[in-house]
C-alpha cells in the first residue's frame, strides 16, 4: 500500500469536550504521522468555502454555524493507506451508527456533532489540505528520518 496524505479536522464539539488529545493519541497509535497541525477558529466565509460542495443542501447553514461555533484542529496525516486508515478510525459519519472504538462512536453525538472530518479520496485530500495549509507548513516525516 502506498504512503499517502489525508486531511482531518477535529471539530468544535470534540475540542469543546476536551477530547482532542485522546483523538490525537489514537491517530498516532494507529500508525498515522501528523505532518501538519494547527488550531484555529474558522470564519463563516472560510467554513462556507470549505463546505461549498454542500451549499445547496438544507443542512448547509447549520453546518457552517456549527463549524464556526468554536476552535477546530486541522491536520495533515501521512501513512500507508492514510485515507482509508483515517476513515476507518473515524467510523460512520452519523455517530449514532458508529461502533464503540471508533472516534465518532466514542466522541460524537449525532450526524452533525461527530467529532471529526476526513477526506474521502486522494483528490479531495489534496484540495482540503491545500485549503488550510501551504507546502511550507507540512513536514514530510520520511524526508526527516536519518538514513538507515
Amino acid at each position: 500500500m502506498a504512503v499517502e496524505r489525508t486531511f482531518a479536522i477535529i471539530k468544535p464539539d470534540a475540542v469543546r469536550n476536551k477530547v482532542a488529545g485522546q483523538i490525537l493519541a489514537r491517530i498516532e497509535d494507529a500508525g498515522l504521522e501528523i505532518v501538519a497541525m494547527k488550531k484555529m477558529q474558522l470564519s463563516a466565509p472560510a467554513a462556507r468555502g470549505f463546505y461549498a460542495v454542500h451549499k445547496e443542501r438544507p443542512f448547509f447553514d447549520d453546518l457552517v454555524a456549527f463549524m464556526t461555533s468554536g476552535p477546530v484542529i486541522a491536520l495533515v496525516l501521512q501513512g500507508e493507506g492514510a485515507i482509508k486508515q483515517w476513515r476507518d478510525l473515524m467510523g460512520p459519519t452519523n455517530s449514532n451508527d458508529a461502533p464503540a472504538g471508533t472516534l465518532r462512536g466514542d466522541f460524537g453525538t449525532d450526524l452533525e456533532q461527530n467529532a471529526t472530518h476526513g477526506s474521502d479520496a486522494p483528490e479531495t485530500a489534496r484540495l482540503e489540505v491545500s485549503y488550510f495549509f501551504n507546502a511550507g507548513e507540512i513536514t514530510d516525516v520520511t524526508e526527516a528520518l536519518p538514513p538507515e
